[in-house]
């Protein structure tokens, strides 16, 4: 077993094992297409500053130096070959030069062409050489090591490659200097290279040797025909764990049945991303081919609980309460034990709460006094004797170096008890089972969390206008890249007007969700404020730089953490003057579709992505018709898999075109006609039909800038209301429109209009003047002659505000009328 080492340095190397490698992609005409969170955080660069641009202008060598290496590259692909590994000198975005090594994979991109995935190493990384703590072999184990038939690898206790033979060499196409330093999961990114990192993992934490199942072969990790590998502890000479080998011979013949039995069932275990499957599965490789009755059962704090597992003290006099999750009988029925979903308590005596308190396997013949006591003083243990079982075994689910739970097996058909052999053999299966539902658990907590966030932070219900007839769908990625930040607004403004909204953060996870909240919530308050599209965009933009600048601090304020990269669309439609004035921010532009069926984008900027800072934005205004759809969504939909653009584009414009009898309809429609699976990546759609206020709803005056005519505009006002049936709302109308105008002719400049809107159950009050200054409520003294209006005007009015125009404002009030 590894020996203890210290906090300190088992601290530095969870840190170095969970910090991730710099990734990157680039396709075939060396354009950046990906770019990670780690590698802005190492050269400084954004995503907005790299995708798209040649991958060139990151390399800082001199000519020679990347002819070189561009050479070596050109060679490797004319040859077949997968990988490449080199130093290269990186320009950092301040203009440091970095000297980093560099690991690329050749690899398909989804469509003809491929891609190349590039990794890194940042720096902070691990300090110490690779392989430095281990013994040495000298040149006759060295010698030994490359000429051995199989593949061997020799990993450091930060799972970093420190020595390989020809053979693993062949199979990853990298000679041994070249992947010297790097793990696993790094030089052949593949879900097996993942489920050997963690039975290297269970080798440094004293599990013993591990096995893997179709690990690696000629082809490369886990390519078709693949070898099984063991992975087995180096000790020094004082016993203590310095790394672990790995070793796949070329056929499995040669294992020992128990090994053969072990591979196989193994490769049965956590198939699926459901913890209560993977446990399943787990019972159905015992029974059979270890025990005749098996039980999963996982400790109520780690399956309810928010923990990652949970180990009982040794000598504990307390209970652990445990929740079965699957069983399995050899008989077929499942009735020997408790049912599955029951909670169980067991007491200090069982030999569950012993193994969970030890953290190892223990086997028990019936007439051993630890079982009979356990049956004799558990009810929960009457199982044992009903079902004539004569051997019990309990084996701990450890995972990430806690026990998360037990798998119970009982024989009561074969007639031999369990022995050393099936002890190992079942820790084997149990620890392969632990690291998946592990797993499985800790994603479905992380994607629970982030889709509850996402979901509070969208509008729950749509605010209430008569602009327009507006439907929403909001779709969450269906992939493991978790849930994003895309998200949608509909924000009633002054004038009868409507602001849609629909934006895109950049990455997934909890992060993106609550960042969308920030930035969904500037948009609302900046709205309030009635600015124009381009003007909310560029305030816009400003906050999202400073958001970043304090969340990832002065060096790294250019790395696009907070937000930078968002995208965003902000659209104005005005019901009086069926105008939609609107501006967007690297977002894809909105469809309009006439009444007659005629679909169009509606040409628009695109504006830089939000967080750039420093570049403008730029507004577009056009008229509908009434009865128009309008079309904002996020680049989700139109990322169809095994598809092009240009197809996604025909595909949404024929949906679209179709006649529909409500927005819901055509929401459900484009979904249905534009995903055929999960979606990839998180999609946010909007579609609202316009209605247009006739000229019934709204009058208008032009009055002369004099004093004497208040009392004119409380006539035209209040005949005006006689004329809508609106008597009862004369009074506040008339005091309404006599402190907005006396403002405007004392305040502002000519010329005034006063503007009246009836629409629906809501009476508006507008005076326009060609002044700019905003007025402000004050509080007037006792024996003030004035500066009571305002406040007057805010207390009959539901809201009240300023809109700026162009040239001049108008002050604006709401009522709401009683209904009838």
């Amino acid at each position: 077993m590894a020996q203890p080492s210290s906090p300190s340095g088992e601290r530095a190397r969870a840190d170095a094992l969970a910090q991730p490698a710099c990734t990157a992609t680039v396709d075939e005409r060396g354009i950046v297409t990906g770019w990670s969170e780690e590698a802005g955080r190492l050269l400084g660069y954004g995503p907005a500053e790299v995708v798209g641009h040649p991958a060139a202008r990151l390399l800082a060598g001199d000519v020679g130096e990347l002819a070189g290496d561009v050479g070596e590259l050109a060679r490797r692909v004319a040859t077949g070959r997968r990988g490449w590994s080199g130093t290269a000198v990186l320009r950092h975005r301040d203009g440091r030069r970095l000297h980093q090594r560099l690991l690329a994979h050749r690899r398909a991109s989804g469509g003809a062409a491929a891609e190349w995935l590039v990794m890194a190493r940042a720096a902070g990384g691990p300090s110490s050489t690779p392989g430095e703590d281990l013994p040495g072999g000298g040149v006759f184990g060295e010698w030994v090591l490359r000429q051995l038939p199989c593949v061997v690898g020799v990993f450091d206790l930060d799972l970093r490659l420190v020595g390989a033979n020809a053979v693993l060499e062949g199979a990853l196409s990298l000679s041994e200097e070249e992947m010297s330093g790097w793990r696993l999961a790094e030089l052949a990114p593949h879900p097996s290279s993942d489920r050997a990192e963690a039975g290297m993992r269970l080798v440094l934490e004293g599990g013993g040797v591990q096995h893997v199942a179709d690990l690696i072969g000629p082809g490369g990790v886990g390519a078709e025909g693949a070898w099984p590998a063991s992975l087995a502890p180096l000790k020094d000479a004082e016993g203590q764990v310095r790394g672990v080998c790995l070793v796949a011979p070329p056929t499995a013949g040669a294992y020992p049945a128990r090994q053969r039995m072990l591979l196989q069932g193994q490769a049965r275990i956590g198939t699926t991303e459901d913890a209560e499957r993977t446990a399943q599965e787990l019972a159905e490789v015992a029974v059979p081919a270890v025990a005749d009755v098996a039980a999963v059962e996982v400790l109520d704090d780690f399956w309810y609980g928010g923990g990652a597992g949970a180990v009982v003290p040794p000598g504990s006099a307390g209970r652990v309460r445990l929740s079965r999750i699957a069983v399995r009988s050899a008989l077929g029925d499942a009735g020997v034990l408790v049912t599955v979903g029951e909670s169980l308590r067991y007491p200090a005596v069982s030999p569950v709460t012993r193994c969970l308190a030890e953290g190892r396997a223990a086997a028990y013949g019936v007439a051993e006094p630890a079982l009979a006591r356990w049956a004799d003083e558990d009810p929960q243990a009457e199982w044992i004797r009903r079902a004539g079982v004569h051997s019990v075994m309990v084996v701990p689910l450890r995972a990430h170096g806690g026990a998360l739970g037990v798998l119970l097996l009982g024989r009561h058909r074969r007639r031999e008890p369990f022995d050393m052999d099936d002890v190992w053999l079942g820790e084997q299966l149990a620890g392969t089972a632990a690291e998946g539902i592990h797993r499985a658990r800790h994603r479905g907590r992380a994607h629970t969390t982030t889709v509850t966030l996402q979901r509070s932070l969208l509008p729950q219900t749509l605010s209430d206008q008569q602009a327009l007839d507006v439907a929403t769908r909001y779709l969450p990625a269906g992939g493991r890249a978790g849930v994003g930040g895309d998200w949608f607004d509909v924000i009633p403004l002054s004038g009868s007007r409507v602001a849609l909204v629909v934006g895109d953060v950049v990455g997934h996870g909890i992060r993106a969700s609550a960042t969308m909240g920030r930035v969904r919530t500037a948009v609302r308050t900046l709205a309030d404020v009635d600015m124009p599209p381009d003007e909310l965009l560029t305030h816009l933009d400003d906050l999202v730089v400073h958001l970043s600048a304090e969340e990832a601090g002065p060096e790294e304020a250019a790395q696009g953490v907070a937000g930078i990269g968002t995208t965003c669309l902000y659209a104005v439609y005005d019901p009086i003057s069926r105008r939609l004035t609107l501006a967007r921010a690297g977002h894809p532009p909105p469809a309009v579709v006439a009444p007659d069926g005629t679909v169009r984008f509606i040409d628009v900027p695109p504006g830089p992505p939000l967080g750039l800072g420093g570049l403008p934005f730029e507004t577009v205004e056009t008229e509908l018709a009434e009865g128009s759809l309008i079309a904002l969504y996020t680049d989700g939909l139109l990322e169809i898999r095994d598809h092009d653009i240009d197809d996604a584009l025909d595909k949404m414009f024929a949906t679209l075109a179709r006649p529909a009898s409500t927005p819901d309809t055509v929401c459900d429609r484009l979904l249905a006609a534009m995903l055929t699976h999960p979606p990839d990546d998180d999609i946010a759609l909007l579609v609202a039909r316009t209605r247009s206020l006739g000229a019934d709803r709204v009058a208008t005056w032009e009055l002369t800038f004099d004093p004497t005519v208040v009392a004119e505009a409380r006539r035209l006002a209040t005949d005006q209301l006689a004329t809508w049936q609106l008597e009862e709302a004369g009074f506040v109308t008339e005091l309404v429109v006599s402190e907005l105008v006396t403002n405007a002719l004392r305040y502002g400049r000519g010329p005034v209009r006063l503007r009246l809107i009836h629409e629906g159950n809501t009476l508006i009050c507008e005076v326009f003047d060609s002044s700019s200054t905003a007025p402000h409520l004050r509080r007037a003294r006792i024996f003030d002659e004035g500066g009571r209006g305002l406040l007057l005007v805010a207390q009959l009015a539901q809201r009240w505000g300023t809109r700026h125009e162009a040239v001049g404002k108008t002050v604006w009030a709401e009522q709401f009328l009683t209904p009838g």
